[in-house]
């Protein structure tokens, strides 16, 4: 996290995940990064939570009075204890007793303030205390400590003050993000950022930091015009302040290639690699060239440069396997490319020894692997089983993903899009119920998470109404409908494909449940975009218009019509089968993972 700086631990000791601040005019600097890709090998570095303790929902015992009340108006006792607690975490005695240290340090501060002077002691001391709780797995107390922190110091006392607010509202972040609570979380970095800049100007390297910092916050909330607007300007702080090739660029080149890819500017995206590549070529980063290789095999494989593809991949690979071993989680990753490469080219056999061989190195990962690690893998693995249409088997690689993470903090979203896939497997079998109720814990999660506003969640509302269809439950398949077409009108814009498909499903669900004048609205509307802005081409078209017709010579006479099958809200062609119109609606308008 930017402006914070960690104590230094012996390396003897256990590792404890608590990042202390030790002195508020300590210039800034970045302490790690955010998760922004979904495989090993990224374009932008990513790092694993604390796991949190077994009993984070227990409240604490009463901190034990080992001195007396009337000795924490000594203005010397805060200093000392907020010192036992830094070296009692250095030790690795135990974060209890640290924050036992911590607690009692923060009240002498509060007893000892003069004339209600803002004290930066005090700050420092609450800052300590919410970096304990979070690695307690505590979040919500230590979203509480933060937000008193923040209140404390006054930014008009200068940098030091100004400091203090920018690194209790970058914890705070974090802390939200360990929520899983994207919207707020991206409020406080923006204000940290905001703060920052004010007191160290524009162009200074510390807000290049932050602004990347930033920018991959917005990578994980998929809002990837303000991540590419704030890589921008990262990439030009640093052409200023730093060397040709340097580290730094070649970080925010990276960041700025998954931007790029995610959009679908795929020549973008290359040329940003290929940049960050010969950046750390320059500075002897083998293991960082390797990854780079395997998204640059990536974007040749979006482009259909199959066989360069294969050449970046098989570059990296001879790269992991010489400096991580045969079985790392990074081997893995580049099998899983490579299978995926060789299914779209037909190369069956290829595609399935390479998934099975990383299914191997996941099922028995090296030590030091991370849960998260193992689960991205098989999730992954699974999509490709899916590919094979091997539902059982993915579906067993998905509850285990899900097994994985459901302890761990920060990865709610992921999750979520974990039951999403879940209840399109269910759909695409038949069985409806699991499959509402996978997208109702996802989209439950989702709107908890705050991507409640992206183009994922309004997909995946739409395929939720889907399945609310099947069951009959139309006035709720009508409201999620609703929803996802304002999401996927202002997100994707109204001539989208997936905009068009919730469109289409809106009509058939009004149409099925009386509104027959608003059904005809909407497809007048569709067949309008078609004629007007996209042609008539499409095959969904002549369908669109049939449909249209039949409802407007319904409209012309006595309402006492004859009620629709499921099969024709889905899909008014009433003699195709019920697989074939199961199968059409979800390619046109289905999840895409």
């Amino acid at each position: 996290m930017p402006g914070l700086v960690t104590v230094k631990t012996p390396p003897d000791a256990p590792l404890l995940r608590i990042t202390v601040p030790n002195d508020p005019e300590t210039p800034i600097q970045p302490g790690s990064t955010r998760s922004a890709s979904r495989r090993p090998p990224s374009p932008s570095p990513s790092t694993s939570r604390a796991k949190p303790s077994p009993d984070r929902k227990k409240k604490s015992p009463p901190e034990k009075a080992f001195l007396d009340e009337s000795s924490l108006d000594n203005p010397d006792l805060g200093p000392f204890l907020l010192k036992l607690a830094r070296d009692t975490i250095a030790s690795g005695e135990g974060p209890n007793k640290a924050l036992e240290y911590a607690l009692r340090a923060a009240k002498s501060f509060e007893r000892c303030v003069v004339d209600g002077e803002p004290s930066l002691d005090l700050v420092m001391s609450l800052h300590v205390v919410a970096a304990i709780y979070c690695s307690l797995g505590r979040f919500e107390e230590s979203a509480e400590v933060l937000e008193k922190a923040i209140k404390v110091p006054d930014v008009k006392r200068g940098a030091d003050h100004a400091l203090a607010v920018f690194s209790g509202y970058m914890q705070l972040g974090d802390t939200h993000s360990m929520l899983g609570q994207l919207d707020r979380s991206i409020e406080c970095y923006e204000e940290g950022l905001k703060i920052q800049m004010e007191t160290l100007g524009d162009t200074d390297p510390r807000v290049a930091e932050t602004c990347r910092y930033l920018a991959e916050a917005h990578v994980q909330a998929m809002r990837f015009v303000d991540a590419e607007n704030l890589c921008k300007r990262t990439l030009e702080i640093h052409r200023v302040h730093s060397p040709p090739a340097s580290l730094e660029e070649a970080a925010d080149r990276r960041l700025m290639a998954l931007i790029c890819e995610a959009k679908g500017d795929y020549e973008s995206a290359l040329e940003h690699l290929v940049l960050a590549s010969m950046a750390m070529i320059a500075n002897g980063q083998e293991n960082e060239v390797a990854a780079i290789d395997v998204c640059i095999g990536n974007i040749y494989s979006s482009l259909t440069r199959f066989d360069e593809a294969v050449f970046s991949y098989q570059k990296a690979l001879t790269v992991f396997k010489s400096s991580k071993g045969d079985n790392h989680p990074y081997v893995a990753s580049v099998f899983l490319r490579l299978a995926e490469l060789y299914y779209k080219t037909g190369k069956l056999r290829e595609s399935r020894s390479y998934c099975e061989n990383a299914l191997r190195i996941f099922t028995k990962p090296v030590p030091g692997t991370s849960a998260e690690e193992i689960a991205s893998g098989m999730t992954e693995i699974s999509a490709i089983y899916e590919l094979f249409n091997e539902s059982d088997e993915a579906l067993k690689l998905l509850q285990k993903s899900l097994k994985l993470l459901e302890d761990k903090p920060g990865q709610q979203s992921t999750i979520a899009g974990i039951e999403a896939r879940m209840g399109v497997m269910f759909y695409m079998v038949c069985k409806y119920e699991e499959s509402l109720n996978c997208f109702e814990s996802a989209v439950m999660k989702l709107r908890a998470s705050g991507e409640r506003k992206s183009g994922f969640f309004g997909i995946v509302l739409n395929q939720m109404g889907l399945a609310c269809v099947q069951l009959f439950k139309m006035d709720e398949a009508a409201e999620l409908f609703e929803e996802a077409r304002e999401i996927l009108e202002r997100e994707c814009g109204p001539f989208h494909q997936d905009t068009l498909g919730v469109y289409s499903n809106l009509a058939a669900t009004y149409d099925g449940i009386g509104r027959i004048e608003d059904a005809i609205e909407i497809l007048e509307y569709i067949l309008k975009l078609r004629e007007e802005k996209l042609g008539t081409a499409n095959p969904d078209f002549n369908d669109e218009k049939a449909r249209l017709a039949e409802l407007l010579k319904e409209a012309g006479r006595s309402r006492n019509k004859e009620a629709k099958s499921l099969e024709n809200l889905i899909d008014p062609n009433s003699r195709r089968t019920k697989k074939e119109t199961t199968s059409k609606k979800w390619s046109a308008f289905g999840f895409r993972s």
